[in-house]
């Protein structure tokens, strides 16, 4: 299942059942979990370890270094869970050591063509990034979120779980979990309601989420004082726990 084109350094792991396409170039420590289908012209370079059933399509270069000015060679490095799809001509670094020293991405994420994930970033669960999305250094997206087409992050934002982005957007600000935002430069829309209904939130779950959206967006408060009157609603609803907590952490301010 290993094409004899495929290029493999002597010290690279490969589990059982992986397949390798003709041209494909596996560095050194890079290790590839059982299952995962790695197309043709693909390159990956270590240290970077993939877990088990992803599939890789060609001309994605994985594991890359930091594009980085400070970036002097060291050993940073690349992980990536479990059943991902990564689509044509994607772009994966590793971290840098002014970080984390480590790039995450997490399980069953849809990572379309021509995405950008640069260094240091930490990309959670069942994530969709379309076609053209660039995160810069430093970003976290949570679980569940969409980003769509050509949309860009600022280097160390954060976006929230289940959140939603329309194409185009630029964002330079965190977005709060289950929101929907917009436009350049971006700014709320309302909740991601569809997504929430998908998802399996609850008519009471969706109430209090508007709730909070409210407060936080239409209100008038302050974003100060509205950080206080989430804790009240918050102690009620553990969806809004996530939002009230998340708010709590940001530290470049929230697309408004």
């Amino acid at each position: 299942m290993i094409d004899s084109h495929a290029i493999i350094d002597p010290s690279a792991t490969i589990a059982e059942g992986v397949s390798i396409g003709p041209f494909s170039i596996i560095g050194a420590g890079v290790e590839i979990g059982a299952d995962c289908d790695i197309g043709p012209h693909v390159v990956i370079k270590g240290p970077t370890t993939i877990g088990v059933g992803n599939k890789i399509h060609p001309f994605s270069s994985i594991g890359c270094d930091p594009q980085d000015k400070k970036y002097g060679g060291e050993a940073t490095r690349l992980v990536i869970g479990d059943h991902n799809t990564i689509f044509e001509y994607v772009t994966i670094s590793r971290g840098t050591t002014q970080d984390r020293g480590v790039t995450t991405i997490g399980n069953s994420n849809w990572i379309m063509a021509y995405v950008h994930i640069a260094h240091d970033c930490l990309v959670g669960d069942e994530t969709i990034l379309a076609n053209n999305v660039t995160l810069a250094g430093h970003v976290d997206v949570g679980d569940c979120a969409i980003l769509g087409g050509f949309t860009l992050v600022h280097q160390f934002c954060s976006i929230g779980k289940q959140s939603f982005s329309q194409m185009n957007s630029v964002i330079s600000k965190d977005v709060l979990p289950f929101l929907m935002v917009g436009g350049h430069m971006a700014k709320a829309h309302g909740l991601n309601s569809e997504g929430l209904k998908r998802r399996g939130y609850s008519a009471e779950s969706r109430t209090a989420l508007k709730q909070a959206y409210r407060t936080v967006f239409r209100s008038g408060l302050k974003l100060d004082e509205a950080k206080e009157a989430l804790l009240e609603l918050a102690k009620a609803h553990p969806e809004v726990a996530v939002m009230s907590e998340f708010l709590a952490k940001s530290s470049r301010g929230i697309v408004r």
